[in-house]
């Protein structure tokens, strides 16, 4: 389950893609627009600033935008960003791995077979789905992404 926060994340981001190439996008229009906590939704901003997702501009006109073109965010970068790993254990994450500490033998362990299959299956969709796809979904209906046979696991 993604939290709230990654949640939140998305939501504005989907407004800075939506704003790509019209200048910088005011915390509060993205805030009210996407009923998000204006302190909450600050702390979100900065760090996919600081992960090199968004710029700031300050002063009169300033705000926040995307430093590269939506087609290129993908949902993976984002929630590993602001949840951590993606993967269902330590052991099978690609960019946080750590050792179970009750595992005797990661080379034999089944369940890390079976962890590893669901990590895979989630970035099948998660790698391949962008801030393109999610205003796609938008302006199409919801049910689009489920059709996209392009973000569909093959797992």
């Amino acid at each position: 389950m993604i939290s709230k926060k990654a949640k939140y994340a998305l939501k504005a981001l989907k407004v800075l893609a939506e704003q790509y190439g019209k200048g910088p996008v005011l915390i509060s229009y993205i805030a009210e627009k996407e009923k998000i906590p204006k302190k909450f939704l600050e702390a979100i901003l900065l760090d996919l600033r600081n992960n090199g997702v968004l710029q700031s501009q300050k002063g009169k006109g300033g705000g926040y935008l995307l430093r590269v073109p939506p087609g290129e965010v993908n949902f993976s970068k984002v929630l590993r960003i602001i949840d951590g790993p993606i993967a269902p254990a330590l052991c099978v994450s690609m960019f946080f791995y750590g050792r179970c500490d009750d595992c005797k033998d990661e080379e034999t362990c089944s369940l890390r077979t079976v962890l590893e299959r669901w990590r895979d299956a989630n970035l099948a969709v998660l790698d391949k789905t962008t801030l393109n796809d999610l205003l796609r979904a938008e302006n199409a209906g919801s049910d689009l992404l489920a059709q996209n046979s392009a973000i569909t696991p093959d797992v």
